[in-house]
């Protein structure tokens, strides 16, 4: 909303022959020039610089990690719009999301995470990470925490 009332000022103040009047500001509404996608955009972006900078060989060799995505495994600090989309975005990608780093919790599994059912726990309970069922259970063999960050207090 607030963005369009930018591009609106903009317009009004320099008129809509200025070639910049719809492109001064992002995050528009479609209807005023914005672009669809813009959502998940962020996230994307963090994915296809991952992707490309593994794709960089002697990069890779230089700090040591073998290149192309598929395979590797992900640790996401944050859940928000750029998080969800970015682990989203991973798991297409085919990296295994095995981490989830909120300001309130984390989770991990090994195995992966089920990223969809993260993100409707968290939408439903609006708790932290650590409160969900996809993460490494403990058991009388496994008494490591699965918490990376205790919750505060």
């Amino acid at each position: 909303r607030e963005m369009s009332w930018i591009c609106d000022t903009f317009s009004v103040l320099y008129g809509m022959e200025d070639v910049n009047a719809y492109a001064c500001v992002t995050g528009k509404p479609i209807t005023l020039g914005g672009v669809d996608g813009r959502t998940e955009a962020t996230g994307l972006g963090v994915c296809y610089a991952t992707k490309y900078f593994l794709s960089l060989t002697d990069e890779c060799k230089r700090v040591g990690v073998t290149p192309e995505l598929d395979g590797k495994t992900v640790i996401v600090q944050g859940f928000g719009n750029v998080g969800y989309h970015a682990a989203y975005f991973f798991e297409k990608f085919g990296a295994k999301v095995i981490g989830v780093v909120e300001y309130n919790g984390a989770v991990y599994n090994p195995k992966g995470l089920d990223i969809e059912a993260l993100k409707a726990h968290m939408s439903t309970t609006g708790g932290p990470p650590s409160g969900f069922w996809g993460r490494k259970k403990k058991t009388k063999k496994n008494k490591k925490k699965t918490r990376l960050i205790k919750k505060a207090k």
